[in-house]
């Protein structure tokens, strides 16, 4: 059995720039997705799929390999996470390098504990999922959602649930952003990390938080101040 972590870290972010090597709390922040990678010790490599030679640099300094820098297709604005994760794969072939499982981590994941990857392997394994990733639950009934038209007019998604008590709506959740685990041989074939087959592990508000921008960053770091004090 082998595994692979693949840290995915282009150069061109645009919200925040630089944002995969931005000072988070004393280091750059992809420096604690790696070493969450390299914690759990389930992984015969840990790389990252960048085409920036600065991230490569940093990258390898925390312990990280780049045995091969991105394309240009997949390092513009369009490449999705599975087209990364197909070329990378793509390129390990290339030298008859093979992989059973893959675990892709983003690395603007500071929050990420090495105990929730083993969890998720551990998932993937035992219940024969093809792909399987951490989940948050939504703090309001997605069924009670408000959508915003002209001159700041309210309106309903689903107005048939306007007198719905929210005790009794089913909770929803979504993506994480922190990391995905995955069959490559079943992989291969669909490209997809979401499936008919995916198993999901919730976790609590603490554990993550999405950087999209500044405030975003501040929570981050608020949250990994409190969890590691």
């Amino acid at each position: 059995m082998k595994n692979l972590a693949v840290i995915t870290a282009r150069g061109g972010s645009k919200r925040i720039p630089r944002k995969n090597i931005r000072d988070f709390l004393g280091k750059p922040i992809i420096a604690y997705s790696i070493q969450a990678a390299l914690d759990t010790g389930l992984f015969d490599e840990v790389m990252v799929s960048t085409e920036d030679e600065e991230i490569a640099e940093i990258a390898r300094h925390y312990g990280a390999k780049v045995p091969f820098l991105r394309s240009e297709k997949t390092a513009d604005d369009f490449a999705t996470t599975a087209d990364v994760l197909m070329e990378v794969l793509l390129e390990y072939s290339k030298t008859g390098t093979q992989f059973q499982y893959l675990c892709c981590i983003y690395p603007t994941a500071p929050l990420l504990k090495p105990n929730l990857v083993q969890e998720a392997f551990e998932l993937l394994i035992n219940k024969d999922f093809e792909t399987v990733f951490p989940v948050l639950k939504f703090s309001f009934p997605i069924q009670r959602a408000l959508k915003v038209g002209t001159e700041n007019k309210a309106e309903m998604f689903y107005p048939e649930h306007l007198n719905t008590r929210s005790q009794d709506l089913q909770p929803a959740f979504h993506d994480s952003g922190q990391f995905y685990w995955l069959r490559v041989d079943r992989f291969l074939q669909s490209q997809k990390l979401l499936t008919e087959n995916t198993g999901v592990i919730p976790i609590s508000e603490m554990e993550a938080q999405d950087i999209d921008n500044l405030e975003d960053w501040q929570l981050a770091e608020l949250k990994y101040k409190l969890l590691n004090p």
